[in-house]
């Protein structure tokens, strides 16, 4: 066997060298758009027999209890014996006057309380087959939206028994706009709906502020869901240990050439490199990827850049990707003033992902 040529600073290899994230430019048809909306690998498997709640906070055994009661009660809603449609939906028989009473839930909490685990369980638990259901981000759904137009997107997700959103993004009003237009023609067709978005940290002590934002967006909507309130701390990090520091660019390079499938690239060039992708192919970006390495993590320099990096860690997180960086540590790559911003729940919420792929990432560099 060959080697490959060494990195600066180690010895030669015997393995291909790494891919970069930097070198791909992925295209995504619409009709993978549409594929795509099922809960991302890391929730392939979960049900709510899977979820441990946290025995210091009963809200989260209720939230079990109500979510399994809201799929078991979808058995009959319409979409029943409806046959096969077209994979835009046409042909579809018209949908039956909408039953009375909440045709949605919404989980409100702090990021990490595990309610994208509960909303995926919801999804796998609701009685229709999988192209029945549809689960994605509030980011995926406005991307499917300027896919394939407001009406054809209606048309496409009408037939849906289910359709579940993920971080409902309450700070972008023109999407916000949109989105809940959509969700109304929806909910006029007999879809039922699930959402979840976080609290923001400043504001755990307060109840209901992130379910009150939810509702006032939705204003036309609100009668229509049931809040469940989630407490309870970051999941990926209770009772477990801190995140690894950042290793050496040396450390970082041998392991993305002694791993099979691992990228190898310079985060400022990879930043620059988002900026030419549209998020909405992230996903696509990262195909087929066994681990991400980086080198050199510095403090992102604006928001519209750090607003990408938060779209790409989710599409990480989602694909189980570990990370191994050298650098600045995860919890500083955001400055105070984005701490306290708008956006901070996204940046809080990627700080807590990349963080635990950080920790999955931790036997790249020592299975040396």
């Amino acid at each position: 066997m060959s080697s490959s040529p060494s990195a600066p600073g180690i010895g030669p290899i015997a393995t291909a060298a790494p891919l970069s994230l930097c070198a791909r430019t992925p295209h995504v048809p619409a009709d993978r758009l549409v594929a795509e909306m099922v809960p991302p690998p890391r929730f392939d498997s979960v049900r709510f027999s899977t979820y441990i709640p946290d025995p210091n906070q009963p809200s989260q055994t209720e939230a079990v209890r109500v979510l399994d009661g809201f799929a078991a009660g979808l058995g009959g809603a319409h979409a029943v014996g409806g046959g096969k449609r077209g994979f835009f939906g046409f042909g579809r028989p018209k949908a039956p006057k909408t039953p009375a009473g909440p045709r949605g839930v919404y989980l409100d909490g702090g990021y990490g309380v595990g309610k994208t685990h509960l909303l995926a369980s919801l999804w796998h638990a609701t009685p229709a087959e999988p192209a029945l259901k549809a689960f994605g981000t509030f980011v995926e759904l406005t991307n499917l939206v300027g896919a394939l137009g407001f009406q054809q997107t209606v048309q496409t997700l009408s037939g849906h028994r289910l359709l579940c959103i993920d971080e409902f993004e309450l700070d972008d009003p023109g999407d916000t706009v949109l989105v809940s237009t959509l969700l109304g023609k929806l909910v006029d067709a007999g879809v039922a709906l699930a959402a979840t978005s976080n609290t923001l940290p400043g504001k755990l002590g307060e109840g209901r502020f992130a379910a009150a934002d939810f509702l006032r967006e939705i204003q036309g909507l609100s009668a229509r869901f049931r809040t469940l309130r989630i407490d309870g701390e970051d999941y990926r990090h209770r009772g477990l240990p801190e995140a690894p520091a950042p290793y050496s660019d040396e450390q970082v390079t041998k392991a993305a050439y002694a791993t099979a499938g691992a990228s190898l690239d310079d985060f400022p060039h990879l930043l620059d490199h988002l900026a030419k992708v549209h998020p909405s192919r992230y996903g696509a970006l990262t195909d087929g990827l066994k681990a991400v390495c980086l080198t050199d993590v510095e403090a992102v320099p604006d928001q519209s850049t750090a607003l990408r990096l938060v779209v790409l860690a989710d599409r990480l997180y989602d694909r189980e990707v570990p990370v191994l960086a050298s650098g600045l540590p995860f919890d500083r790559l955001f400055s105070e003033e984005m701490l306290n911003g708008g956006y901070r729940k996204k940046y809080f919420r990627a700080i807590s992902r990349l963080t635990a792929l950080a920790r999955d990432g931790k036997r790249l560099a020592e299975s040396d």
